[in-house]
């Protein structure tokens, strides 16, 4: 499909301009090619004088803007990311595109991670689970000087996330899983429409049906209890289970500075795994 540079830049120009190029800046539709510049355009709405338009490129305002490496490597790094299930480390990229130091793979991974987050997120609806997590390692694994010798997840980072079943997934990395917290974050991805929000014990959500008006209720895990009829939280938690075995078996460590960003990742993947141009979806979002 991307035989050159140019076959690259016009293919990023229409996936995010299917209607025509526009300027990025106001809106206008009524911009001019630049004639020595290809992939170039001006617009004299937005810009200073007439005779001092706007100019711009098709990698403006995108994660590709700005960069020394050409679209095509950033494309091949994206359809790498796309097709790993579990991911693909910057280790791995480093080797396979040759890039000068293994910073420069890791830079571009995370700029295309932060690209792939979804800004028109819609609240979820039917049945909803929600669950959390803790991403992290055990204290037991670490060296004896730095381990903290208390227990539970506090050392640990706490993610939530809903899912809708046979849907779309939701997560965000939290600072406590308390119940202000976990409560505002289900005010935020849960519909108030939904027919059923399906949780576990955990105290954060014992009152999203009497102060939120959601129609909840609680699978208990702490009897052995984890299939009541529609009430189950199996679907989240095989999310989870993918997040860490990414986690664990290609990045090794994560740390809770860019934690989002792998979020962003496996949640995109996740969400768009029956579309048929997933490539093509990423590109246009970036």
């Amino acid at each position: 499909m991307f035989p050159d540079e140019d076959s690259c830049k016009a293919y990023l120009r229409d996936q995010r301009w299917p209607k025509g190029v526009r300027c990025p800046r106001c809106g206008n539709e009524k911009v001019y090619a630049s004639k020595a510049r290809p992939f170039h355009w001006q617009c004299t709405k937005c810009g200073k004088t007439p005779r001092a338009p706007y100019r711009f490129s098709v990698t403006v305002n995108t994660v590709f803007e700005n960069t020394n490496y050409k679209l095509l490597i950033w494309f091949k790094v994206l359809y790498l990311m796309l097709t790993s299930k579990k991911g693909i480390s910057a280790l791995q990229i480093h080797r396979m595109i040759g890039s000068g130091s293994y910073r420069t793979a890791w830079f571009i991974c995370h700029r295309l991670r932060a690209g792939l987050a979804d800004p028109d997120f819609r609240q979820l609806m039917g049945i909803v689970e929600v669950d959390e997590t803790y991403i992290g390692g055990s204290d037991r694994n670490r060296h004896a000087n730095k381990k903290h010798h208390k227990t539970g997840g506090w050392d640990k980072t706490p993610v939530i996330g809903a899912i809708a079943r046979k849907g779309n997934v939701v997560c965000k990395m939290i600072e406590n899983a308390d119940m202000p917290t976990m409560s505002r974050f289900v005010a935020e991805a849960v519909s108030q429409k939904v027919s059923l929000v399906a949780t576990d014990e955990h105290s954060g959500y014992q009152y999203l049906d009497r102060w939120q008006g959601y129609p909840h209720q609680t699978i208990r895990h702490g009897q052995g209890e984890y299939v009541r009829g529609e009430v189950h939280t199996n679907n989240i938690e095989s999310f989870w289970s993918l997040l860490k075995r990414g986690i664990v078996g290609t990045y090794h460590n994560v740390s809770k500075k860019y934690l989002p960003l792998y979020l962003n990742e496996f949640s995109f993947r996740f969400n768009n795994r029956k579309e048929s141009d997933i490539f093509g979806k990423a590109i246009a979002g970036c």
